[in-house]
């Protein structure tokens, strides 16, 4: 193998595919990131046998062929390399190594076989689709902070997507929860995806797809099966195994009578939350809120540090009321209100509470209290 690249366009692309090798690696060939030059591209794939991306990206090439080098490596030499300049590819006689020239630098990394490295793509999807990647980065934005990192509940370390008929339309539907707060979010189902199987997709992969949707004027085709996800998203392709477990009914913890309407401002109540948590213990973070006619009490008390409150006018006219909430978690989902105010409806001091973006935004919130 032997070809010449643009420095930007092999870093781009070397971008994309290195982050999912991981760092430290049982299985040397993991390591490493396949590069194979045929017709005017390169293409390079990088996997941890869970998620895989490739991403093909022109290239000059004087002899095609394949081979595999240490993927952060390239990476960190080709991201070093000056602006602007050409990157020569080239194997050595044998293929043990391949060396990297770039004006007066040369690196010399070692190779291992392209037939070890293994792939993941094999397999047939039942449904395909297209969706734009504004409602995919949507979908992912306004859910992702709710992922559980809790090993032991696995079927909760990913976001559910299913399709849901709602209020007589067919939505496609986000949810993600670790037992604490849930978020929901939906847009309108594209055409292919009706009767889909419900899946759930890792969390990794989640990160991965969180950083490739950037570009507002892609459209994303999705293909789906029970074990498997695939998304084409430009040049680049991104697939992965999905997990294997049943997503809990998480309709049955949205709460549907919760009579108490409390409005607020969404940066002024995120700002207050945000200075009086500050004296909060690491281990609580607790925050009560003490609810009466148009306004609203803020209080930390940490018996180590001190206390706080802070006060904030806010559109409430029920019974008075307190009810706590991990400081963190109010703070993440005021993240993901794009409205100035938002809507909290509550029940009692024990009761989840439904949080609602008063920006006409298809997503909603549920958080449950804590004892204070």
């Amino acid at each position: 193998m032997r070809i010449t690249i643009e420095r930007s366009n092999l870093l781009k692309s070397l971008n994309h595919v290195h982050r999912v090798v991981e760092r430290r690696n049982t299985i040397p060939i993991l390591s490493n990131v396949l590069l194979r030059a045929d017709g005017g591209s390169l293409e390079m794939k990088a996997t941890d046998l869970d998620l895989e991306v490739t991403e093909a990206t022109p290239a000059q090439i004087e002899q095609a062929g394949a081979t595999t080098v240490p993927a952060h490596l390239l990476y960190d030499i080709v991201r070093k390399l000056a602006d602007g300049s050409e990157v020569l590819l080239a194997n050595t006689p044998d293929g043990a190594a391949m060396t990297v020239t770039s004006g007066r630098s040369k690196f010399s990394l070692q190779c291992l076989p392209q037939s070890d490295f293994p792939d993941l793509t094999a397999g047939s999807f039942s449904h395909t689709f297209r969706l734009k990647a504004t409602d995919l980065k949507m979908l992912i934005d306004r859910t992702q902070f709710a992922i559980s990192t809790e090993e032991t509940r696995y079927y909760l370390n990913g976001i559910f997507i299913h399709t849901i008929e709602n209020a007589g339309q067919l939505k496609l539907r986000a949810v993600a929860t670790d037992g604490h707060r849930l978020a929901r979010a939906d847009v309108e189902a594209p055409s292919g995806s009706e009767g889909m199987p419900g899946i759930i997709i890792p969390r990794k992969t989640v990160g991965e797809l969180q950083k490739l949707v950037d570009n507002p004027d892609l459209v994303v085709t999705v293909e789906v099966s029970d074990a498997k996800i695939r998304f084409t998203i430009g040049s680049v392709v991104l697939t992965s195994k999905l997990i294997d477990g049943t997503f809990p009914d998480y309709q049955r913890v949205i709460p549907t009578n919760n009579e108490k309407e409390l409005r607020i401002d969404c940066q002024s109540f995120a700002q207050a939350v945000d200075r009086v948590s500050t004296i909060s213990s690491e281990r609580g973070r607790a925050v009560k809120l003490s609810l009466a006619e148009g306004q609203m009490t803020l209080t930390v008390n940490n018996p180590d540090s001190g206390s706080a409150t802070e006060e904030v006018p806010v559109g409430y006219d029920s019974d008075p009321l307190e009810i706590g909430f991990n400081a963190k978690y109010l703070l993440d989902i005021t993240a993901q209100l794009s409205g100035e105010e938002a809507v909290f409806l509550l029940a009692d001091p024990g009761s989840p509470t439904l949080v609602r973006d008063l920006a006409g935004d298809d997503a909603l919130y549920v958080l449950m209290p804590m004892r204070v």
